[in-house]
């Protein structure tokens, strides 16, 4: 059977662990809250009403993706295009490519800054089998001007920091429906993870600390997994409605 992602690939480790998605999710939605065409998202009003559910309905076409067999991925992805193409026609006007470069320039960075601050450094093969990977998915997503190689990627993606980020109105507003949806305490802690994972031109444009405050607790979950015990941390930390979706994230099938 041929997949989509081979089975040993570094891809399958980085999205088979909830860890890792967990510190995809919260670079991305510190990203997200910048981006210039955040208001698609609020179009459909999906993201500002339910974050967290936004969060694992993008996670599952991603997983999808990553663990299916071809001609499955395939039909993950025509389905994630079809769904663009609908949102699309309601609205009259068409998503700019440059947005769906910057959401799948984000799942390749955060694909990598999750794994590196979690468990060690890739290697630039895996970095570029990373690459390559989220490229196949722009490419039969029809996206245009993908870069064609990790260095290429690499000057595209600072580039897009540069340019396509600015602070607005649905900044504020989305880390308010953070807040709500998560609490005060969970809140801070996704703040915190947020300085962890996230490039220096996010955290200057939200106004981060340069200090992560959340490293020796990092360092404390670090051990916590080696014993095992690293479900008791999340049993702590993570909203109650969604410990069931975050436990299906662990898939040892790498």
């Amino acid at each position: 059977m041929k997949y989509f992602v081979q089975q040993h690939s570094v891809v399958r480790q980085i999205w088979g662990k909830s860890d890792t998605i967990l510190f995809i999710f919260a670079g991305a939605s510190a990203e997200f809250a910048l981006n210039k065409a955040v208001d698609w998202l609020y179009f459909t009003g999906r993201l500002p009403a339910d974050p967290l559910g936004r969060l694992f309905s993008t996670v599952g076409y991603a997983r999808r993706i990553v663990f299916s067999e071809e001609a499955a991925a395939y039909r993950a992805i025509d389905s994630m295009a079809a769904i663009h193409a609908a949102v699309e026609a309601k609205r009259g006007f068409s998503i700019p490519d440059w947005a769906y470069r910057d959401v799948l320039f984000m799942l390749i960075d955060y694909s990598i800054r999750a794994f590196e601050l979690l468990e060690r450094k890739l290697t630039q093969e895996e970095k570029t089998e990373v690459f390559e990977v989220f490229t196949r998915v722009g490419t039969r997503m029809g996206i245009q001007g993908l870069p064609q190689t990790l260095p290429e990627w690499q000057q595209a993606r600072a580039a897009h920091l540069q340019q396509n980020l600015q602070v607005s109105k649905y900044t504020a507003d989305l880390y308010q429906q953070y807040k709500k949806h998560l609490g005060g305490i969970r809140y801070w802690l996704l703040l915190q993870a947020q300085v962890l994972v996230v490039p220096a031109r996010v955290r200057k444009l939200l106004q981060f600390g340069s200090v992560p405050v959340l490293l020796p607790v990092l360092m404390a979950y670090k051990i916590s997994r080696f014993l095992r015990a690293d479900w008791l941390l999340k049993e702590i930390i993570l909203p109650p409605a969604y410990k069931a979706e975050i436990r299906e994230l662990d898939v040892a099938r790498v």
